[in-house]
């Protein structure tokens, strides 16, 4: 693993570039398996939990970073993997379950797991509902999950940006909240909820973000809709003005 070689070389550039302030690294578990559950704002968040968390952090990233052809394809995938990253298909169902077994594994070996609750950026910087695999994770394994706040990592990155501008975020990292472990057979769809709207409650109370009842994919995939819809009806207009404009002649 290179990840500490990653934190400690690049670690201070971007502290310079991020002015992550930091606050509540006492609730950080010094030892044994935890999830940090944090929300979702921009690329560089995957950055700034590694560079404030004072052990090591493994994350979940879209397979699409794994599978890439030739020479960026290749350095691609050894990046994630040697800080940590390991890929989870996002189509969910049976698709996801290895990444999963693979997050329990992690926590079980005594190490982090960090999660971003909502399963993708926000598309507006409000906090959308949180899906349940959080909740399935500690409740299998017994381990606490501690919420976590990003702050200001959209404004230094918008969605659709490569390079963050230089600025101001801040970490948060909650109280611990305790779960007791359960088996696979005796967990309901009801724990599994109470749980995940648990920690995204005690997120919310830390970032200050409006709330928003839908799965942030969705709503993405809406707005992708509405947008090509608007671009299909411009380009009609468009051909029919030219068309109008021939007939003229």
């Amino acid at each position: 693993m290179l990840y500490w070689f990653f934190v400690k070389v690049f670690g201070p550039i971007a502290r310079h570039r991020l002015g992550p302030t930091v606050t509540g690294l006492n609730n950080v578990p010094r030892t044994g398996g935890a999830i940090i559950a944090a929300n979702h704002l921009a690329v560089i968040d995957d950055a700034l939990i590694p560079i404030t968390c004072p052990r090591m952090v493994h994350f979940m990233g879209k397979a699409e970073y794994f599978e890439g052809k030739g020479i960026k394809g290749k350095f691609k995938k050894w990046w994630f993997t040697s800080v940590g990253v390991f890929p989870v298909d996002r189509s969910g169902g049976n698709k996801s379950l290895g990444a999963l077994e693979h997050a329990r594994e992690i926590i079980e070996d005594g190490h982090l797991f960090g999660i971003h609750i909502e399963g993708t950026r926000s598309p507006d910087g409000r906090m959308y509902k949180g899906h349940t695999g959080v909740a399935r994770l500690a409740l299998e394994t017994g381990c606490p999950i501690v919420p976590t706040a990003i702050i200001g990592s959209n404004l230094l990155q918008p969605i659709g940006t490569t390079i963050p501008k230089k600025g101001r975020t801040q970490v948060k990292y909650g109280k611990p909240i305790d779960v007791e472990k359960k088996s696979a057979d005796e967990i309901t769809h009801d724990d599994l909820r109470a749980l995940t709207d648990r920690v995204s409650a005690a997120i919310r109370e830390m970032s200050g973000q409006e709330y928003v009842n839908e799965y942030a994919q969705k709503v993405k995939a809406e707005l992708k809709a509405a947008k090509e819809a608007e671009e299909a009806k411009a380009a009609d207009a468009g051909t029919a003005e030219s068309e109008s404009g021939e007939a003229g002649k």
